[in-house]
């Protein structure tokens, strides 16, 4: 059976100089993004839109922020831990399409890395992996510059 899900994940930033973690990249910019792992708002709305697929819940349910097991845990280890979920179940997948909400740091430049990491995380080739960013125009806590997000879309076919 051919299955689909949807993720969204937000996170706000806070003002501690460092890298962004973002689709398992570190991307350099003045400000990190606040959570209990390491933030990665891309790979946390990935992994919610494959459990969605497999009816498995979501990230906070298999990961809750309440453990200490997953301070800064880094979520590419959590995007395989739930791949291979879906491997077990006998899916791969068909794609992914991921949306970043940001008005900063501009994510272009790294969407060829995102890209090539997330198929490594997904044991897919680079062509399955859409990852593009838009801004908020300036409006909410996104457009001002108080966070980022990302929603991503998986389609898991059978193997």
């Amino acid at each position: 059976m051919v299955r689909i899900g949807i993720g969204v994940d937000v996170h706000p930033f806070q003002n501690v100089p460092g890298h962004l973690r973002l689709g398992g990249i570190a991307i350099p910019f003045e400000k990190t993004l606040a959570g209990h792992s390491d933030a990665d708002v891309v790979l946390h709305a990935v992994i919610d839109a494959v459990l969605g697929a497999l009816a498995e819940g979501d990230i906070g349910g298999h990961f809750p922020d309440n453990d200490a097991t997953y301070r800064g845990a880094d979520s590419g280890d959590l995007c395989r831990r739930v791949w291979g979920i879906a491997r077990e179940r006998g899916y791969r997948l068909g794609n992914v399409d991921v949306v970043i909400l940001a008005e900063r740091p501009r994510i272009a430049p790294h969407v060829p890395a995102m890209r090539g990491r997330l198929a490594e995380l997904l044991e897919a080739d680079i062509s399955q992996v859409s990852i593009k960013a838009t801004t908020t125009e300036k409006m909410g806590f996104i457009g001002r510059e108080e966070g980022l997000g990302a929603q991503a879309v998986v389609l898991l076919l059978p193997r």
